[in-house]
């Protein structure tokens, strides 16, 4: 496998001779690979069939599991994942991996596959993608970017809400997104990261929460919201709507990012690379790109009902409608 796509606004192109793992990645992403075609890179992934321990004699520990020498950096069994990286961050991002996994994490993955792939994908692909964004001020947010009918929502909030459902309506109704679960962003713009979504009646790969793994359609790399959608339930039957000041659209964007069982492991990942090579931010600006999303783009609340009848654009209309009655 040789392919490159755009992932978190960035390029990323992958070197992979390991047919296993190939295929791993190329589920991660469906329909995002495309040929390398020989253009730099942001950030470039080459994966070694070599399951040779990593030497790192006389490096310098960087906590448990991570030493540093020079401007690289190795992380041993990465996110729990089994793959070894050395990774290094000069003008670009480049990692290298190899399947090293420890014998209790070997027989994990054998035994817990759907877990397994979602490690691999967060220690390979995603993980590094929102890292080395976060060089350019980018933060990663637990949110999904929809375009429809000239309006982009940023649709943000806890996990099983029922935003995938809410997206997808919005999808087949015609419109277009650059993210399901994860996306990162400056404040302004928001790049996605490619992932399939995860939803019930989905046609591929079994999923915790009794869901299967779709495509994404009509993915677009990057939106700029024009108003912060948080969803939340509360057990009645209608779905309702109503503004929400800056600092309460802010605050809850930022509790759902850090509530999203995607991002469990991300932050001792990017603090132990920041540590390590010296580059970004040890902690992203999570708070800092909320608020900045939140004064620009008009809050709303809304609680979806146990009987969801509406779509998104009658969602969307319903705020609309308050917005102009105020």
């Amino acid at each position: 496998m040789r392919a490159s796509m755009t992932q978190a606004g960035q390029r990323l192109t992958v070197d992979c001779p390991v047919h296993w793992v190939a295929t791993l990645l190329t589920e991660a992403a469906p329909g995002a690979w495309e040929p390398a075609d020989g253009r730099p890179s942001d950030i470039e992934l080459v994966v070694r069939d070599d399951s040779r321990s990593s030497d790192v004699d006389g490096w310098e520990p960087v906590t448990r599991g991570a030493f540093r020498r020079g401007d690289a950096v190795v992380l041993r069994n990465a996110c729990g994942s089994g793959f070894d990286l050395r990774v290094r961050a000069q003008d670009r991002l480049r990692i290298e991996a190899s399947w090293r996994p420890p014998r209790r994490d070997r027989l994990a993955a054998l035994a817990l596959r759907s877990r397994f792939h979602l490690l691999v994908r967060a220690a390979l692909v995603q993980y590094p993608a929102m890292w080395w964004a976060g060089r350019l001020g980018h933060a990663p947010l637990h949110a999904a970017a929809v375009e429809l009918d000239g309006t982009v929502a940023l649709l943000a909030g806890p996990g099983g809400i029922g935003r995938s459902t809410l997206l997808l309506d919005a999808l087949a109704a015609g419109g277009r997104a650059c993210s399901d679960n994860l996306c990162v962003s400056d404040g302004y713009a928001v790049h996605g990261l490619v992932e399939p979504v995860r939803v019930e009646g989905g046609t591929g790969r079994r999923m915790p929460h009794g869901r299967r793994e779709r495509a994404l359609p009509s993915r677009v790399p990057t939106l700029v919201p024009d108003r912060l959608i948080l969803l939340r339930r509360d057990g009645l039957p209608c779905s309702t709507v109503r503004p929400l000041d800056p600092a309460r659209a802010a605050e809850m964007t930022v509790a759902g990012t850090y509530m999203a069982g995607e991002l469990r492991r991300y932050w001792a990942f990017a603090a132990t690379l920041a540590l390590g090579t010296g580059v970004g931010p040890a902690h992203p600006p999570i708070g800092a790109v909320a608020r900045s999303m939140a004064e620009r783009a008009p809050g709303w609340e809304i609680v979806l009902g146990t009987r969801p009848t509406v779509g998104l654009r009658e969602l969307l209309a319903a705020c609309d409608a308050k917005a102009v009655s105020r």
